[in-house]
């Protein structure tokens, strides 16, 4: 991994099937990311009050329906709050708005388009890096 590719940041991914975790973990490092791969909502919970990341990925319905929804909403309340990006097979206006009542910053349909998960990634943490390295000067 070259030096700037391994700075791209921290992910916490929550998502309950198991291939598509080690596909999506698999996928984003080698896209430079540090991937802490979790298979439900407590270990997502625990892995949130133990370190930072820059950007945490569910699947809405993780293990049940809305679980990943309320993951979103712990992790906007954390003190320095992770982007958060959160994927669907069946969108919803209900889940639709309660994703923009959370303030959720990025929504993707299933099939997930990778490159755009990529993508969206990028902005999201150069923003979120950007922002906290001028607000701690």
């Amino acid at each position: 991994m070259t030096p700037e590719v391994a700075t791209r940041g921290s992910i916490l991914l929550a998502e309950d099937e198991p291939a598509i975790r080690y596909t999506f973990k698999t996928i984003l490092e080698e896209t430079g990311y540090r991937v802490r791969a979790v298979p439900d909502f407590a270990a997502a919970h625990k892995a949130m009050g133990r370190d930072d990341y820059d950007a945490v990925v569910t699947d809405v319905s993780l293990e049940k329906e809305g679980l990943g929804l309320e993951l979103a909403r712990e992790a906007k309340k954390l003190r320095s709050a992770p982007a958060v990006v959160v994927y669907t097979d069946q969108p919803t206006v209900d889940r639709l708005r309660t994703a923009l009542a959370l303030k959720v910053d990025y929504f993707a349909f299933k099939p997930v388009d990778i490159e755009e998960i990529k993508s969206a990634l990028f902005r999201l943490i150069s923003r979120r890096t950007l922002y906290h390295s001028f607000s701690s000067t």
